[in-house]
């Protein structure tokens, strides 16, 4: 099991530097944001939209396949799992169809074809409200509106994140965030401080899922008889692995903060580092261009009714 090859989650593509490189950090955060802020409020089409729009964008950077095929592939799977269960789920509306008219006839008398139209009224009101009914399996209008949003909440948080990841390496995010957060220096927030810690646990993500595959080799290579040991035996050798994987974990972190001191660094004011050389260019307009379209197409299509 390799876990940085066959689910590198978090992790940045040094080769090849496709077009989503080489925008400016600013922008793509811009764009991240806008990403998971436009899902609010909207309606099922612009959630769908924002799918198939990361989709498009990935392969139109042409980011190699091997990456972003078993990333894609889980979370699509995932998002239609989730889909399917929650359109068959139960809605929780409690919707009860009646006859508008009275049962009892002694009561209000109408003629028989006006208690025809109002049945045949109910009939197609439940055909509107109800898709799809057959045995257990019912899914309605809301049910399947539920799903959609959820589904796709699924898919667009979690891969636009990874593609913004993916795409910009952990100097850039930092020293874009830094550059976006300078108007906070004014109300004595430690800003420098913030963005150190941002980076330092960026460049940690690779760390842990290499110890957490070494610990998960270390226990296929011993052939453990899991039947033998049973649940008690079993959640005794899990808690030992977790056990040495804090351990492991721990070291590396004071291994990073000695390299640290050796190099001199005592604190983010007196040892700045120039991460990025940060610089619109005409593509970061472009970029920027569209994502005034995009927002403008949101305001105008997109808001939930």
């Amino acid at each position: 099991m390799d876990l940085l090859r066959s689910l590198p989650l978090g992790l940045y593509l040094e080769q090849p530097q496709t077009w989503l490189h080489k925008i400016d950090p600013r922008v793509k955060f811009a764009w991240l944001m806008s990403f998971l802020t436009s899902y609010i409020l909207a309606n099922n089409s612009w959630r769908v939209l924002l799918v198939v729009v990361l989709i498009i964008a990935t392969l139109i950077a042409r980011i190699p396949r091997r990456v972003w095929q078993q990333q894609m592939g889980w979370l699509l799977m995932l998002s239609f799992f989730v889909l399917a269960i929650g359109a068959i789920s139960p809605d929780g509306m409690g919707v009860d169809y009646q006859p508008r008219l009275p049962a009892n006839e002694q009561i209000l008398s109408q003629p028989s074809n006006s208690n025809n139209i109002v049945q045949e009224q109910v009939v197609e009101e439940k055909k509107y409200y109800v898709l799809f009914h057959k045995g257990p399996v019912k899914i309605t209008r809301y049910s399947l509106s539920l799903a959609v949003r959820l589904s796709t909440l699924i898919f667009t948080v979690i891969y636009s994140t990874n593609l913004y990841l993916l795409t910009t390496a952990p100097e850039e995010i930092t020293s874009g965030i830094e550059s976006l957060m300078q108007p906070l220096r004014r109300l004595k927030l430690p800003v420098t401080e913030i963005i150190l810690t941002l980076t330092l646990s960026l460049r940690f993500i690779p760390l842990v899922l290499e110890e957490v595959q070494n610990l998960f080799r270390s226990v296929m290579t011993r052939a453990i008889n899991w039947k033998k040991l049973g649940l008690k035996g079993g959640f005794k050798v899990w808690m030992t692995v977790a056990e040495r994987l804090l351990e492991n974990l721990l070291l590396r972190a004071d291994q990073m903060a000695n390299a640290m001191m050796v190099r001199g660094f005592t604190s983010p004011n007196e040892h700045r580092v120039q991460w990025h050389d940060l610089r619109l260019r005409g593509r970061d307009w472009l970029a920027i261009a569209t994502l005034i379209l995009f927002w403008g197409i949101r305001l105008a299509i997109g808001t939930q009714v």
